[in-house]
C-alpha cells in the first residue's frame, strides 16, 4: 500500500511516498518509493504491550484525524544482532490515516509517557514459556 508522508520522518526530510509491505503478522517494511535503498522495519506495537497515546492536535490537522479515522500505527525497528538486541522506538511511532493514505512520525513527549523508550530491546518482550 503506498502513502504520502505529510510530516517529516526524523532524519529522512526526502522521505514523500512510502510503500509499507506485511512482513508477517507482527513485522512490515516501509521502504521508500523514490529510493528502495531507504527501508524501515516496522513493529506493531499492540502485539508487545499496551499502547496508548494522545495524537497532538497539530498532526491530527496534518493527518485530517477526527474521532471516526480509521488509523495504524506503527514504531520502527532498529535491527541488531543477534536479532533480540533490536531496538524499538517508543517514542516516535508512526501514524497512517487509512482513509486519505496519509502518514506522519508522531514525537512524543517523554515526561508524560514515562514507560515508553526510544530504544527498548526486542527481547524485553518475550512471551514467558
Amino acid at each position: 500500500m503506498h502513502y504520502k508522508v505529510v510530516g517529516e520522518i526524523l532524519g529522512f526530510k526526502e522521505t514523500t511516498d512510502v510503500k509499507i509491505e506485511d512482513i508477517d503478522d507482527f513485522f512490515s517494511k516501509m521502504i521508500d518509493a523514490k529510493n528502495e535503498d531507504i527501508t524501515f522495519i516496522l513493529v506493531k506495537p499492540y502485539m508487545l504491550r499496551e499502547y496508548e497515546f494522545e495524537i497532538p492536535q497539530d498532526m491530527k490537522q496534518t493527518l485530517n484525524i477526527d474521532e471516526n479515522s480509521n488509523i495504524s500505527v506503527y514504531n520502527i525497528l532498529l535491527i541488531q544482532k543477534p536479532l533480540e538486541k533490536s531496538t524499538i522506538n517508543f517514542l516516535a511511532p508512526i501514524v497512517i490515516n487509512e482513509e486519505n493514505k496519509t502518514l506522519a512520525q508522531v514525537v512524543l513527549e517523554p515526561k508524560q509517557h514515562p514507560d515508553f523508550g526510544m530504544a527498548e530491546r526486542i527481547e524485553s518482550f518475550k512471551q514467558e514459556a
